[in-house]
């Protein structure tokens, strides 16, 4: 996937997992590929409003949610660390492609973790 966004194609997508022996990197690997394809859906279907990347963001965390399964049998979890690292990202995504508005708690209102 080819992003024309320069911001997020050279964004360093969980960079303070992927230095923790704690997370496996296969999983973090899923995890970024995650936050990718967010970023190829906002480049695609351009969202015009806040609603319209909720809907998208939404989808995205549901994915983490699945994701969760796969860290634990990897012996890691999504915890505090990971939790505010991934909801970072999202943010970071929402601004880059202008949502800095974005309340960052709606981004990942779904999350189970």
């Amino acid at each position: 996937m080819s992003l024309t966004n320069q911001q997020v194609a050279k964004h360093a997508f969980l960079k303070d997992l992927y230095a923790d022996d704690y997370y496996p990197d296969h999983v973090l690997d899923q995890a970024k590929a995650i936050l990718l394809r967010l970023c190829g859906r906002i480049e695609a279907e351009r969202p015009a409003e806040l609603a319209a990347l909720y809907a998208l963001t939404r989808t995205a965390t549901e994915e983490f949610n699945a994701l969760e399964a796969e860290f634990e049998a990897a012996g890691s979890e999504i915890e505090t660390v990971a939790r505010e690292v991934i909801a970072e990202d999202f943010w970071f995504v929402a601004s880059a492609y202008g949502f800095a508005e974005a309340d960052a708690e709606k981004l990942v209102a779904g999350r189970d973790w």
